[in-house]
């Protein structure tokens, strides 16, 4: 499966410094880490330039790349992407182009805007108010990625999660509507598993040759790593594989089972076992 990177997201080991952070996953045998941006600061907008190039050097230190950012609202509290409150609107419109400089100074290419609880429709007056605000939002946002070198990307999240943004569907609406390339969407195995009509290998399938699915998230629907459920993964990988993505995919589980080194331990050897599989059929 040439050209596939596999990255962990780092809250996963979080408990551990940075730099451990970074050595474990190489040694693991992960390409890169993705960051959440929270894990690194309580305002990662304010980190100092000297901050970033120590991160940096840190992962290429370990022979890995910092791959993106992800869970991007969280902090500081007090943002919304929805919100048609004017003060909120312009500090979120503020810190979402900050964590683009941020990813781009980390090295990173791909920002993932998930944040569930950060983009409900109930913060604007109406949901029309409310995806207006947001398509704002994400038009300055994808124009500053592009300056940056980086794609922003609108992650689909199941309705169990949010309200805004449930499917890949809606997720392309928003993209094709402000067309520009910087701008995208992704997929998420467990928000496709929770709220879409097919299961996300046929969602690849779909919408990978649209050009417009730039970032995969690997997750069971116990909210586990791959490798830790039900769920099988070759028939994803077989997609990716057979479409000739060449992007990153993340492991991204919510339950670190039974904690956190051993899910991410479990979940590469997992994924490593089916792309050897896949690489080696004729």
């Amino acid at each position: 499966m040439s050209g596939l990177r596999i990255a962990l997201c780092n809250e996963v080991v979080a408990q551990l410094p940075f730099e451990r952070q970074c050595a474990l996953a190489a040694a693991l045998g992960y390409d890169g880490l993705e960051i959440a941006p929270f894990t690194l600061s309580d305002e990662p907008a304010l980190l100092t330039s000297t901050q970033r190039a120590n991160y940096r050097r840190a992962a290429e230190k370990e022979g890995i790349a910092v791959t993106g950012l992800h869970w991007l609202l969280n902090v500081p509290a007090g943002l919304s992407l929805t919100s048609n409150d004017q003060d909120i609107h312009r500090r979120t419109g503020d810190h979402m182009a900050a964590m683009v400089e941020l990813c781009a100074d980390l090295g990173g290419k791909v920002i993932v805007h998930g944040s569930p609880t950060q983009r409900v429709l109930a913060h604007a007056s109406s949901p029309q108010r409310a995806r207006d605000s947001a398509l704002v939002l994400l038009r300055q946002a994808g124009e500053r990625a592009g300056q940056a070198g980086v794609t922003y990307c609108i992650e689909p999240l199941s309705p169990a999660m949010t309200d805004f943004v449930t499917n890949v569907g809606e997720a392309l609406e928003i993209v094709e509507e402000i067309g520009l390339p910087s701008l995208a969407t992704m997929i998420d195995t467990l928000a496709a598993w929770g709220g879409e009509s097919e299961g996300p290998d046929a969602l690849i399938r779909r919408h990978l040759p649209s050009g417009h699915i730039r970032h995969i998230h690997l997750n069971d629907d116990n909210r586990r790593a791959p490798g830790q459920g039900e769920r099988g993964f070759a028939p994803i990988l077989q997609g990716l594989f057979d479409l000739g993505y060449e992007g990153v995919v993340g492991v991204e589980p919510f339950d670190y089972h039974p904690d956190g080194p051993a899910a991410a331990a479990r979940a590469i050897g997992y994924l490593r076992g089916i792309i050897e599989t896949l690489e080696i059929r004729p």
